[in-house]
């Protein structure tokens, strides 16, 4: 759900580099330099950088396949490998620290077809499919092994910056919410506890604090409709919050009152603050404009950061914080696609 959360971008394919072209630039776009498209056509999204900064691990749904499965590529768009199985549905690769291995999420314990897509009479909503588990494989795709085993939603797992803690999202204890867990899936503890969706982890760059987006009802029917629906393996994903706590779960505050679909965020290198996509810029939100945005952790000096019409999502910075990669649906072939971009990041 970082989702696989993402029904609203989600995933099919091609490859190859492609050089810059001059409609990837949008004016207003001061953050940007440089933007290269890295993957052609389909649904293709949260690209996510290996330690040292050589490759990228993205879910896309490509090769005729019904749903995301996970790829590796190089920075440049160039041998992109499978190295998920092939079976279920998966999401939100991460490379571990020593780039020999790739976490992920999937669902092909429950079957090697495609869940269902949700039940869209219900409203919009997101699905949280009880048979997602947390695996990791080698880089080659080799040696798959599972690291959670609970009944229930575990998925959008990422990795602490000293490659000793993986922070996730579970609904192993009856809500969502986050925990964290040693690398051999062990000494699992729950950082969260407010009734609602808590999900889409990441830690800072000095591993002290960890930024997620959540969603907590509070009048009667709200706190209802949520328990009905995440019964039924449902979220409502219309309004969310970006919220940061310490490591340990710890001092949480709460940093974006937008009152919008605010997600996918990251801490930017200096930790100070938090790149991030939302609505919020959006005269239609129906329209799914979503935009990257910056905001310093204490909550003040919102500033938009991309400026394209449709969708810009899922940013990443590289490990050394020169370079950019996100998602859009800039410059598509066809209404709907999504591919991965690379930018320069200028301060």
């Amino acid at each position: 759900m970082r989702i696989a959360l993402f029904s609203l971008i989600l995933l099919t394919c091609g490859s190859a580099a492609f050089a810059q072209a001059p409609s990837l630039a949008v004016a207003g776009e001061k953050h940007l330099a440089n933007i290269k498209q890295l993957t052609n056509g389909g649904e293709n999204a949260e690209a996510y950088f290996s330690a040292d900064g050589k490759k990228l691990s993205f879910q896309s749904k490509r090769d005729g396949r019904g749903c995301d499965q996970i790829y590796t590529m190089n920075i440049d768009g160039s041998n992109v490998k499978m190295v998920s199985n092939g079976d279920g549905r998966t999401t939100c690769a991460f490379y571990f620290k020593n780039d020999k291995r790739v976490l992920y999420g999937s669902t092909h314990l429950g079957g090697k077809e495609c869940p269902p897509n949700p039940d869209f009479s219900k409203g919009y909503v997101w699905a949280i499919y009880p048979t997602y588990d947390i695996f990791s494989v080698k880089a080659d795709g080799s040696d798959l092994k599972q690291m959670t085993n609970n009944p229930g939603y575990d998925a959008e797992a990422t990795l602490s910056p000293n490659g000793k803690k993986i922070v996730f999202t579970s609904e192993r204890d009856g809500d969502l919410d986050i925990y964290t867990m040693d690398t051999n899936g062990k000494n699992v503890t729950r950082l969260t506890d407010e009734l609602g969706y808590d999900g889409g982890p990441f830690f800072s760059p000095d591993g002290k604090q960890i930024v997620y987006r959540a969603s907590h009802p509070k009048t009667p029917e709200d706190i209802k409709r949520y328990k009905d629906l995440l019964a039924q393996h449902l979220i409502v994903p219309t309004t969310f919050e970006l919220w940061v706590m310490n490591a340990d779960g710890s001092n949480k505050r709460q940093v974006t009152k937008l009152n919008t679909a605010s997600f996918a965020p990251y801490f930017t290198p200096d930790g100070k603050k938090i790149i991030f996509c939302t609505n919020y810029f959006a005269t239609d939100p129906r329209k799914r404009n979503f935009d990257l945005a910056l905001i310093n952790v204490d909550g003040t000096g919102l500033e938009r950061v991309t400026f394209n019409e449709t969708f810009d999502g899922f940013p990443i910075f590289s490990p050394d914080g020169k370079k950019l990669v996100f998602a859009s649906n800039r410059n598509a072939e066809k209404e709907g696609d999504t591919n991965v971009f690379i930018a320069d990041w200028v301060n």
